[in-house]
């Protein structure tokens, strides 16, 4: 990485992402999934380091978060949105832990 100057962007419904709006990060409102594609590919394009995307649009992109996975940047967060977990992020980061270490330490 150089030394650009690297953005944090929130991608996922509107009412998901605009409080992160407040909080200074870059915010992204897509309400499909084929929107949300566009929009991803487009911020891995551009100087994005962290994605956090939320989990209902999450389920419907999952090859391209396999296309971003073992890449620098972006790396993809997934995160609650305004319906609540979904599990999936929680999953995402056990099967990262038990291919780390070998073992599910994280429990079921």
């Amino acid at each position: 990485m150089s030394n650009e100057n690297y953005r944090i962007a929130v991608l996922g419904d509107q009412d998901s992402v605009l409080g992160f709006k407040a909080l200074g990060l870059d915010v992204y409102p897509a309400e499909t999934v084929e929107a949300a594609r566009e929009i991803l590919h487009r911020l891995a394009k551009e100087n994005t380091a962290i994605i956090y995307l939320t989990e209902e649009l999450a389920a419907g992109l999952e090859h391209e978060i396999s296309r971003y996975k073992d890449a620098l940047t972006p790396a993809i967060i997934l995160i609650p949105g305004k319906s609540g977990s979904l599990g999936i992020g929680m999953a995402n980061v056990k099967k990262s832990v038990e291919r780390a270490v070998g073992a599910d330490i994280l429990g079921g």
